[in-house]
């Protein structure tokens, strides 16, 4: 961890000592450190007593899926080791669970937002992610774990306002951009590949990556599962905004080459909203849709009826038809997948019709060949 700041400079390049900091964790849910859907304690802890050696106070805090409340984040805090963390440096957690609004200038879609009021407990915020696959968003890094700077709940309202992936990821960066993280760093020692955020497998990866710029970072990170950033929304909307290269190899990378801890098989969620439909009548793109829609399916076998999927579903369309038999209105999902981000239990699997699949893979067969040409096309001038 050390050697990952000083290579930037140093903790000192980023905060003046007396400052109070907030370090920006994904605390998505209650899970235990083992399962890699937070960022583990240790992480946070090595990086509390970088910054208390340089004289500054720790606040660590996160606004997680579902209610932004008191009784939310004790849970999570307990289940997670985040108490004992504080005891063990001296940090506080955030207890503050207040919202403000802040103008945003710099947002393309986001002028304007609600966000935590723990940002005006600190100084400075600095970002600590965690290396994930996301079933939406195809990767969850330094960039939306600022959406947790989001009170609770109303993370909601902007599925429902912005159903297009890009859309959604462009107010992603413009929520980055309005937390301002001074410093990002991602635990990647164990992340999580597949039905990421919460329901996919742990994997090990032994990297602790550091940046000032939270796009530089994600771009760096993908680079090391080899997810092509073009895949990314994030991404992609960040380089047509000149806020990262699109090529890694423009990104000034220190200690270490990415080829030392790069993997070639880390599990990636296939593209999930796919709509070749649309220069077709209304009634031929509706079917379409439905057969190329991905869609939440409820495992009946593992679901405890806690009712999570139902009380964060941003447009109410999933409701009980028994006690543990959740059911979704299709019709109505605007597969935000909220429903599979949050559960517990992984009773909710995001299933991808055949017809979809097929279309996918011969889509990014076609992409490839076609970068790779252009590619070729440019090395030949």
């Amino acid at each position: 961890m050390s050697a990952a700041i000083d290579d930037l400079g140093g903790i000192g390049a980023f905060v003046k000592p007396g400052e109070k900091v907030l370090l920006k964790a994904n605390l998505l849910m209650e899970k235990r450190p083992e399962d890699a859907t937070l960022t583990h304690p240790s992480v946070l802890k090595a990086i509390t007593r970088i910054l208390m050696d340089n004289g500054n106070t720790v606040i660590i805090g996160d606004s997680p899926g579902g209610p932004f409340t008191e009784t939310m984040l004790a849970k999570i805090y307990r289940t997670g080791g985040y108490y004992e963390l504080a005891e063990q440096t001296g940090a506080s957690l955030n207890a503050n669970f207040k919202s403000f609004e802040r103008e945003n200038p710099e947002g393309l879609l986001l002028k304007k937002l609600t966000l935590t009021d723990m940002l005006n407990d600190a100084d400075k915020v600095i970002s600590v992610s965690k290396l994930k696959t996301h079933g939406m968003m195809t990767f969850t890094g330094a960039v939306k774990n600022m959406f947790g700077t989001v009170p609770g709940i109303m993370k909601a309202e902007y599925h429902l306002n912005m159903p297009e992936y890009d859309d959604f990821a462009n107010a992603l960066i413009d929520i980055c951009l309005a937390a301002g993280p001074v410093l990002s760093i991602m635990d990647g020692i164990v992340g999580m590949e597949g039905h990421g955020p919460s329901a996919g497998e742990a994997r090990q990866l032994g990297v602790v990556l550091a940046s000032a710029s939270p796009f530089a970072l994600d771009r760096v990170a993908c680079e090391i599962i080899s997810l092509p950033s073009e895949k990314v929304p994030t991404l992609r909307g960040a380089a047509v905004r000149g806020l990262c290269e699109a090529d890694v190899s423009e990104i000034e990378i220190i200690g270490g080459r990415v080829s030392d801890f790069q993997v070639t098989d880390f599990a990636i969620p296939k593209p999930s909203r796919i709509n070749p439909s649309q220069s077709l009548p209304p009634i031929v793109q509706k079917l379409m849709s439905r057969a190329l829609q991905p869609r939440p399916v409820f495992l009946t076998g593992k679901c405890t009826g806690c009712g999570v999927c139902v009380a964060n579903c941003p447009v109410k369309v999933i409701s009980f038809a028994a006690p543990r038999d959740p059911r979704v209105k299709l019709d109505g999902c605007i597969r935000c997948y909220c429903c599979q981000e949050l559960c517990g239990a992984k009773a909710v699997v995001i299933r991808r019709p055949f017809l979809m699949r097929l279309f996918v893979e011969n889509l990014f067969s076609g992409l490839t060949s076609s970068i790779i040409k252009k590619i070729q096309y440019r090395k030949r001038r």
